[in-house]
């Protein structure tokens, strides 16, 4: 249920911040293999597209993009920035206080509006047991009404997603006309009411939320996984079953580590 509509007394000064650190875990065994998992990751994951996805951010979020800063750089990886600036929020992008699903990526419709947007990538890899991993870190910042929530579900989506660690935060405060200052100005208990169902039956859920201070945190490990779509420069038929069971064994190792924050012995 939306909070009630603040009369305020100027400008909504309270930022809202929405991070992402989203990876994806691959199984490339030969050096040959990693160097073309890396070469793929570079070219699905370029600054050229990550600006695209960063541009449908602003789009479904309420902003107008006033600057875009990009860079792919050597040997691998990319980066983008985009300054934003808040407009009148248009009655039918109204989801802004309100818990529930923004849309997915085939389900787009809004206009776009103020502070950033900024995206890094971190491709890597273990040097000897056959993982890959790629990092993508996400920062949706924004003043005034607009609500980065509203581009949750899209981003979750726009990468192949096995790890999410989420963070939410609101600063400062708003002053409305009779002087009171308001710290938050809407409903929030955890990061997953604005997530799609899709998203909750796929992914296992932590939250860790400290109310007082208006931060919530939360990650999310994929339940399950094909392993055929996790093998670079093989397929799962050329493998014996014990080959399957040794590369689940580390996939899975390697999600929980990243999800836990700690090696396992």
């Amino acid at each position: 249920m939306p909070m009630k509509k603040l009369k305020l007394h100027g400008f909504n000064n309270l930022t809202k911040t929405l991070s992402f650190n989203i990876y994806d875990i691959c199984y490339a065994k030969m050096p040959e293999h990693v160097r073309e998992y890396i070469e793929y990751i570079d070219e699905a994951y370029n600054a050229d597209r990550l600006t695209r996805i960063l541009e449908e951010v602003a789009d479904i979020i309420g902003a107008n993009i006033l600057n875009v800063a990009h860079q792919d750089y050597d040997p691998q990886g990319a980066s983008v920035t985009m300054l934003i600036s808040e407009e009148p929020v248009l009655p039918r992008t109204a989801l802004v206080d309100r818990e529930a699903p923004g849309p997915l990526p085939d389900a787009v419709v809004a206009h776009l509006d103020k502070s950033h947007i900024a995206v890094h990538t971190y491709p890597e890899s273990h040097p000897d047991n056959g993982i890959s991993t790629f990092r993508a870190d996400i920062d949706v910042s924004t003043c005034g009404r607009i609500s980065p929530l509203k581009a949750l579900n899209f981003l979750i989506h726009s990468f192949e997603s096995d790890i999410v660690t989420i963070d939410y935060r609101v600063r400062g405060f708003t002053r409305d006309v009779s002087g009171t200052k308001h710290f938050i100005d809407h409903r929030i208990n955890s990061i997953q009411n604005f997530m799609s169902e899709d998203t909750k039956r796929r992914y296992e859920m932590i939250d860790v939320n400290i109310y007082q201070e208006n931060i919530f945190h939360t990650k999310m490990l994929l339940k399950e996984f094909e392993l055929d779509n996790y093998l670079f420069g093989t397929g799962v038929d050329e493998l014996t079953e014990e080959e399957k069971s040794e590369i689940r064994e580390r996939l899975r190792r390697e999600m929980l580590e990243i999800f836990y924050g700690r090696n396992m012995d």
